[in-house]
């Protein structure tokens, strides 16, 4: 329930519903044990950080999305924003990427680089990665149904710059829950999607063990319209099934837990998002060690990655955003994470531009080397509106995950449309209040301006979409029609048995199988997932 914030009334409530006294004391926290809630930072149940340094030894990564139109010019995108300071690559790709789909397939009419970057082979992901250190830099992806596909064609191109498998280090999001609840780029049902990321996890300790095989994302849930609390708690629900399923399959606990990963939003309630993130943390600590049988200290700890929140930018007085991105920089920075994108102040309007991409990182660099957060560990640690602020968030989270325990797990709570419903309400409830003007936003339903300032938006190239068609009817007429055949029959093979996956999808993407031939592959022997169905 979202219950008004405007300045003079009796109540005031966070956005997930929180009542928010006047004024906390120490009474607030009577009986309340900090070895318990709190520990040292780095140390079990890490509320107060995973590094017993933070900051102080080195800042967060800051890591800028991006991700249009063709390989070529992404690359020449991420070569900005390395020679600006950014130091880590996060990529964005397109729509028929995300789905599965070839360039000159009919359902990628028209969407071709609008969102994120077209990869359809492994020739497109060597212009995408052409004169990147990848021994050096880390590079997130993200991509959900087709990670696999995307993490493969990034180790056949490191391979060819002679960088093996044990220095190649990033994350893919390859987080499918998230996608049936809140975004919908699926492509198979839930259960053979399982598979495939159980896949990458073994994959990955074998092959790849410096990646980070899944970002847990709460970030989509809580553009879909979710509260901070139901952000977390559906968040770490996926991630407690994704455990499952892997220990199911056979793995150890400890020889894929310490790579997982998590991608939480940020929000404008500054309080309310660092309480969100240190909660976080300390349940997934107690997840790993009581449910799991966890050992590892690393498998205990809930690393992040912050992106501000998209939903909060506004197309009206554009320029404003720039203040509600320092202030959810602040927040992730405050609540420990370990990177952070901070979004352009124009992405409301469309892809960001060059200048504001370059505003965006500078936000990022005052507040880590101009603010003095970084100078001490978990500055707000131990105030008493933070830690019950942190509390409660945990107490509405845990009922949650309760109740979706009750129903046999996230994957059956995504099926029974349990979480889809509560976001769902959560968001009308959010839209009522912006609309009766009970929840203010600055140049949307107060402040605002009768004429709208103009504000340059990124071009677009009509071209585009041909040139990427004929680059890949170029790479089909070039490889050895026999050699991917044969590859993709042996994927097909092991769709039907027991072997992991990725195993031949490498060696069919380094014959110049395409992403499109390689999910549909996949699609004849799974299925597509029909909501509802």
């Amino acid at each position: 329930m979202v219950v008004s914030t405007t300045a003079g009334e009796d109540h005031h409530r966070t956005d997930s519903g929180i009542e928010i006294q006047g004024l906390y004391t120490a009474a607030d926290l009577e009986g309340w044990d900090p070895d318990e809630k709190l520990g040292a930072p780095g140390e079990f149940p890490y509320t107060r950080g995973v590094h017993r340094e933070m900051y102080r030894r080195r800042l967060w990564t800051m890591r800028q999305y991006a991700g249009f139109g063709t390989a070529k010019s992404t690359n020449e995108r991420f070569k900005f924003l390395l020679g600006a300071g950014q130091t880590g690559l996060s990529c964005a790709f397109d729509l028929p990427t995300q789905m599965g789909y070839d360039s000159d397939h009919p359902r990628a009419e028209g969407e071709v680089g609008k969102v994120g970057v077209a990869i359809d082979s492994l020739e497109d992901m060597r212009i995408l990665l052409d004169g990147l250190p990848l021994d050096t830099v880390t590079t997130s992806m993200t991509i959900n149904a087709t990670a696999s596909t995307l993490l493969l064609l990034y180790q056949l191109v490191a391979e060819e710059q002679g960088v093996p498998g044990e220095k190649i280090r990033g994350t893919i999001q390859n987080d499918i829950l998230k996608e049936y609840v809140a975004r919908g780029t699926y492509i198979y049902p839930p259960r053979p999607s399982m598979r495939l990321i159980v896949d990458t996890f073994a994959y990955c300790a074998e092959h790849l063990p410096n990646w980070n095989t899944i970002s847990i994302s709460g970030y989509h849930i809580r553009e879909a319209g979710s509260t901070a609390v139901q952000e977390i708690a559906f968040t770490l629900a996926n991630g407690i099934a994704y455990v499952d399923a892997a220990m199911a399959a056979g793995q150890d606990v400890d020889a894929f837990a310490p790579r997982l990963s998590f991608f939480w939003n940020a929000h404008n309630n500054l309080f309310e998002e660092i309480a969100k993130f240190r909660a976080a943390r300390r349940m997934w600590a107690r997840i790993m060690t009581e449910r799991f049988g966890a050992k590892d200290e690393r498998s205990k700890t809930l690393r992040f990655h912050t992106q501000t929140g998209g939903s909060t930018l506004t197309a009206q007085q554009p320029e404003v955003n720039i203040a509600r991105v320092t202030i959810q920089a602040l927040a992730a920075a405050l609540g420990g994470t370990q990177s952070l994108h901070t979004n352009s102040f124009d992405e409301a309007l469309g892809l960001p531009t060059t200048r504001a991409a370059k505003i965006a990182l500078r936000t990022q660099q005052v507040v880590g080397y101009e603010s003095g957060i970084a100078d001490t560990v978990d500055p707000l640690g131990g105030s008493y509106f933070v830690e019950a602020l942190t509390d409660e968030v945990e107490r509405g989270a845990q009922a949650y995950l309760d109740r979706i325990d009750e129903l046999g797990g996230a994957v059956a709570a995504i099926e029974a449309r349990f979480m889809q419903g509560e976001i769902e309400s959560a968001a009308y409830d959010f839209a009522k209040a912006v609309d009766s003007g009970e929840k203010v936003v600055v140049g949307l339903n107060r402040f605002t301006d009768e004429e709208a300032e103009p504000v340059d938006v990124f071009p677009s190239d009509p071209a585009l979409q041909q040139n990427q068609i004929a680059s890949l009817q170029k790479v089909r007429a070039g490889r050895d029609q026999d050699g991917v055949g044969a590859a993709l029959a042996d994927l097909e093979s092991a769709a039907r048995g027991t072997q992991n996956l990725l195993v031949p999808m490498k060696v069919a993407l380094a014959r110049y199988a395409t992403l499109g031939e390689v999910a549909d592959v996949l699609r004849a022997e799974f299925g597509v997932y029909q909501p509802g169905g």
